[in-house]
């Protein structure tokens, strides 16, 4: 696991720098942005340029500053009269945005749009980085916040034994949806950069948690967030749902519970959600 956690590291660092066509002709900063995506919201914000933003999205709920901003509508369906009433000299849209339509009609409209990429790689991440400092005027603000990622992730402390590191799965449980995180996810990426190995990574994206599929993994532990545990009345409850309450993690009460967006955003806080999910798992470590 540290092979491949070094492995992405490298690749982030490798990444060449990609320049934003608006950072190369805009004459000045933007002094006014719309942001649409969560990850792309707290980006800006962990870049210094907060108080550019005129107008949020409908997922950006971090930092708190981006509550009591307006909202255009959710970024996979943004509302073209939402944007533009907003006057806005850039929009930052997740590359999840959409549809491409919208974003191409407010092209058409004079409003400079920049797309990131919003999958949950260090690569990725990385890109996303310099692409919004960059457009904001900020690079040397963005050069900063990728090498401290890059440090702090590079210093975690090694594993310990990996026979005695418990194997988890990653679960959303909001109403009667149960959903485990296989590859490709958000909570898959941060799992396997804290050393944790997810028993439904053959799996790819959200699927429906099925009971067989799980019991037969043997969890070690279960993680989700507040906002699943608050869904369903409580730890107790959730642990009793059908799909987990025969595994060995739920029979024992192991359960880790994270903070929504710190784990299920791939962003600045990257370094602080592994360690804490680390942290979190460490208890269930067997003892030799």
């Amino acid at each position: 696991m540290q092979r491949y956690r070094r492995s992405l590291l490298a690749a982030a660092l490798a990444l060449p720098l990609v320049r934003s066509a608006y950072a190369q002709t805009a004459a000045r900063p933007p002094a006014r942005v719309v942001a649409a995506g969560g990850s792309v919201t707290e980006l800006v914000y962990a870049l210094g340029a907060g108080e550019r933003l005129v107008a949020v999205d409908l997922s950006s709920v971090y930092p708190a500053e981006a509550l009591a901003l307006p909202k255009v509508g959710y970024y996979r369906d943004l509302p073209i009269e939402g944007v533009a009433s907003m006057r806005p000299d850039l929009l930052i849209a997740s590359d999840q945005s959409g549809p491409p339509a919208t974003l191409q009609r407010l092209r058409d409209l004079g409003i400079p749009v920049l797309v990131v990429p919003d999958a949950p790689t260090l690569p990725a991440l990385q890109q996303r980085i310099r692409l919004i400092a960059d457009a904001l005027g900020v690079s040397n603000a963005g050069e900063q916040l990728t090498a401290r990622l890059e440090a702090s992730l590079a210093a975690l402390p090694p594993l310990p034994d990996r026979a005695a590191w418990p194997k988890a799965v990653s679960i959303m449980a909001h109403g009667n949806s149960v959903l485990s995180a296989g590859s490709g996810t958000t909570a898959h990426a941060i799992m396997t950069l804290a050393g944790i190995d997810n028993v439904m990574q053959g799996q790819n994206g959200y699927k429906p948690a099925a009971a067989e599929s799980i019991l037969a993994a043997a969890p070690d532990v279960i993680i989700t967030t507040e906002l699943s545990v608050r869904a369903q009345g409580g730890a107790e409850r959730l642990l009793a749902l059908p799909a987990l309450a025969i595994t060995p993690a739920a029979r024992q009460g192991r359960l880790v519970v994270m903070e929504d967006v710190l784990y299920l955003t791939f962003g600045p806080r990257l370094d602080e959600a592994v360690t804490r999910l680390r942290e979190r798992c460490t208890p269930f470590a067997k003892t030799t």
